[in-house]
């Protein structure tokens, strides 16, 4: 799940929100600048992959680019 949003007050910009079988295992926003595991279970990932929370995070961070560029553009159309 992913959210983007412009001038509201005291909410990141954007948010992205892992959901598997309709359980919340990661989360991050503009505000932490970070992609965080929210089940215990989730943390066993690293073991199997090291660098998988450094690449959530890189990946989080482009897409919260990608994510500014389409606001500003429906910002111009609107």
């Amino acid at each position: 799940f992913y959210t983007a949003s412009s001038g509201v007050p005291s909410f990141p910009s954007y948010v992205s929100v892992g959901f598997v079988n309709d359980v919340q295992i990661s989360y991050c926003d503009s505000n932490i600048n970070k992609n965080i595991p929210k089940q215990d279970w989730m943390n066993n990932v690293s073991s199997e992959h090291p660098n998988y929370w450094e690449e959530e995070t890189l990946t989080c961070r482009e897409k919260q680019k990608i994510f500014k560029k389409n606001i500003n553009i429906a910002k111009q159309r609107f």
